[in-house]
Parts: structure tokens; C-alpha cells; sequence
């Protein structure tokens, strides 16, 4: 009788700790390759890239907990193959962990960049700690640098570069970054942001090469598709990332952009579940399966896994939930408007846009479906309830910040 978790970042450290909190009382192990103990990765890209947060604060757990709580935890173990016929996981070494149940934890990997000179010295990505520290000595000996990718983490890694007061150069492939995300009336603020930061922003552009300096070594400039050379001694392939599913599909679950998993966090064999970058679940709230790469799906997700395991019908109903710190602003952002923004039909503006201090409102059929807080705090559980109410509201009402939030819905 045994649960194992593989994966040993957030959320498998949260995963054993709901097992134990709930009453678990069987063995627990838990399988890290990193040799780190278990940790938290928005501070790899926010304060600790930036030298304002120690190391420890990462940490899920210091290492005394584990052992308090009777958790076998195995540091630097890979998992190479499962056995679902004979429940067991066989590491990279050999080893056999036999289990009543398992927990997928194993979490994304970054996209790498596939153009001639992405093995050059000088080329990085951010996942893990290790990948932070070398980062930010990167950034310390650099001077001009080049992130490729306008999402959340190329855009904190150029917030850091550039506060490290760094020459950075941000290539988009889209027409501006964060334009699938937060569409075109919202992503502007962050591309405005970045430019009075001093930020090079190439928007509609596609990385040709990576080419080599005089030494022929280390990447020194970045050739763009219309011929451009962006100069470089550090490059940042912020492109994404990849749930790691090789597990899964040798095993021959059912992988669908992650692990699908019901809204119980079952996958499709008995006795084996998925949590986290990795778990594509079924959502009963949008009656849709979604895959949330964001620290709060880790942190939460894992209360529901562990209640499924102990035979509790909870199923994981919390909506989709980020943040970012980039210079001086703070956001936070939750709801899902659909793939590419086609889960709504207007956008509504709370605030002071020029001051960025505002709240923006993404609506479908005068429903609120997802918000985001730009400088304005304590408003984020008012835009949570306003999003699960699925109230019709007055988007007249909504703009208007001398409306409560709790009170717009009933001014419909």
C-alpha cells in the first residue's frame, strides 16, 4: 500500500503534503530528478533571477519536513518506464517503486529554439534553479542581450536584463507580446511597458539564425528572417514550453497536450492520476479540458489529487489563476477567455489605463469570463465571483470604478 509521486516540483510537494494532511497513512514516496529539494519556479524568473530573493524561499518544504512526515523523498531519481499491470515505476536505475496509486507531477520542459546556432555557448532557456543561477550570471557578465518569445517568461526575463540595466532586444513573433493572451485591446500596456523601459521590441519577427562571434564558439548575434542582426553575447529562448508526457505515453495513457484527466485528476488507467503543467483536465466549470502552466493550478490542484486518493468526491473547480511582476507593475489575472481569444466578445476598461492602475474585463455575452488587476489590489476575489456568478452585467456599470464590483451584477 503506497502512493508514489513522480515529479518533485510544486506540485508533487503539495501532492504529499494533502496525502498526509488528509489522513494518509500508507507509505509516500517521492521521485525528484533534480537533486534540489522541492521548489517553486516564479521567483526563477522574478525575484531570485533578480538577486532580491535567497534560494531557500523557493523551497516547497525545508528538508526536515519531509522526514517528519514520512515521506520517502528520492533526490536526482529519474523515472524511465511504468508498469501499470504490475503498478510499478522503474527508475533509471534499476529500481522498482511498487504503488496502490501514482501521481504524475512531471511537469513541462521549455521549447528549444531549432535554428542553425541554437547549440552555440551563450544560448539559455529558464526551468529550474540551475538554469536560473547560470541565467543570472549570464546577465551579470553581458551586455547586450536578445530574448526570443513574448510571453510571460520572456518578458520577465527582459524586465530582469533591463533592470540589471542591460541592452535588451525582445523578438516577437506575433504582432505584439502577449497578443494571444490578453488580445489586442490589453497587450499593448505590457509592449508600451517594455519600450519605456528601454526595451528593443521587434514585433512580427522569426529568428533565421543564431550566428557566432569572432570565436566561432559563442553566439554573438541573432540574424532575424528580414535580415536583421540583432548583436548578442546572450541569447534567451523563451518560447514556450512542453508538458512532459514521455512517461504517460509509453505507458500508453491517454496524452492529449498533457495527460487527460478527468475532473477528478484520473487519467485514463486505474489507480493513476496527473497534477499540474502535465495534467490536462476536464473542468467543470467550462465543461472543457484545460492545461494550466501557472504556479496557482500547481499549488491547488494537488488538494484534489490527494482527496481522490482517500476516496473523497472533490472534484478541482478553481478557476485559472496567474500574476507577473515586470518593473513596477503587478498583475494578476483570472478566468479563461478561450484559445486565442475566442471566448469572448468585448473588453471592458475599469481605471486609469495612461496610469496603469486598472482592471480589465473580458466578457461573453455580457459575462464576465475572465479579469485581470493591473496595480489595483484586494479586487481579485470580487472579479472571481463576478466570473463563476455568470451573472449578465452592465458593462456601463463595470466601467465604472465608482461601482463596487460586488454590486455591478445587480445593476444588469
Amino acid at each position: 500500500m503506497s502512493v508514489v509521486v513522480v515529479g518533485g516540483g510544486l506540485a508533487g510537494a503539495r501532492t504529499v503534503e494533502h496525502l498526509r494532511a488528509g489522513g494518509y497513512g500508507e507509505r509516500v514516496v517521492l521521485l525528484a530528478q533534480e537533486t534540489e529539494l522541492p521548489y517553486e519556479r516564479p521567483p526563477l524568473s522574478k525575484g531570485y533571477l533578480q538577486g532580491t530573493d535567497p534560494r531557500e524561499r523557493a523551497r516547497v518544504h525545508d528538508e526536515g519536513w519531509y522526514a517528519e512526515h514520512d515521506v520517502d523523498l528520492r533526490l536526482g531519481v529519474t523515472a524511465a518506464q511504468l508498469d501499470l499491470g504490475a503498478q510499478d515505476v522503474l527508475d533509471a536505475d534499476g529500481t522498482r517503486h511498487g504503488f496502490e496509486h501514482l501521481v504524475l507531477a512531471t511537469g513541462s520542459e521549455p521549447r528549444r529554439l531549432t535554428v542553425p546556432g541554437a547549440d552555440l555557448d551563450g544560448v539559455l532557456a529558464l526551468r529550474t534553479l540551475d538554469d536560473s543561477d547560470r541565467l543570472r550570471a549570464a546577465i551579470d557578465r553581458a551586455t547586450r542581450v536578445v530574448v526570443v518569445g513574448g510571453g510571460w517568461i520572456g518578458l520577465e526575463v527582459a524586465a530582469a536584463a533591463r533592470t540589471a540595466g542591460r541592452h535588451v532586444a525582445l523578438v516577437v513573433r506575433g504582432a505584439l507580446p502577449l497578443d494571444r493572451v490578453l488580445g489586442p485591446q490589453t497587450a499593448p500596456l505590457f509592449a508600451d511597458l517594455h519600450r519605456e523601459h528601454g526595451v528593443d521590441l521587434r514585433l512580427r519577427a522569426d529568428v533565421a539564425e543564431l550566428v557566432p562571434d569572432g570565436g566561432g564558439s559563442r553566439v554573438g548575434g541573432v540574424l532575424l528572417a528580414d535580415g536583421t542582426l540583432l548583436e548578442a553575447d546572450l541569447v534567451v529562448a523563451a518560447v514556450g514550453a512542453a508538458p512532459r508526457v514521455g512517461l504517460a505515453e509509453r505507458a500508453g495513457l491517454t496524452v492529449q497536450d498533457g495527460v487527460v484527466v478527468d475532473q477528478h485528476l484520473r487519467a485514463s488507467a486505474p489507480h493513476v492520476l496527473a497534477v499540474g503543467d502535465v495534467a490536462r483536465a476536464h473542468h467543470p466549470f467550462y465543461g472543457t479540458h484545460l492545461r494550466v502552466e501557472h504556479w496557482d493550478n500547481a499549488q491547488h490542484q494537488p488538494a484534489t489529487a490527494a482527496a481522490t486518493i482517500l476516496g473523497r468526491d472533490e472534484p478541482y473547480t478553481r478557476l485559472p489563476y496567474f500574476y507577473t511582476d515586470q518593473y513596477d507593475l503587478g498583475m494578476e489575472y483570472v478566468g479563461w477567455a478561450g484559445h486565442d481569444g475566442r471566448g469572448y466578445d468585448e473588453v471592458v476598461v475599469r481605471g486609469d489605463a495612461a496610469a496603469r492602475e486598472l482592471v480589465v474585463f473580458w466578457l461573453h455575452g455580457r459575462r464576465v469570463v475572465a479579469g485581470m488587476n493591473v496595480n489595483v489590489w484586494d479586487v481579485n476575489d470580487d472579479i472571481r465571483a463576478l466570473v463563476t456568478s455568470r451573472a449578465v452585467v452592465d458593462p456601463r456599470a463595470l466601467a465604472d470604478a465608482q461601482v463596487p464590483l460586488p454590486e455591478v451584477a445587480r445593476r444588469a
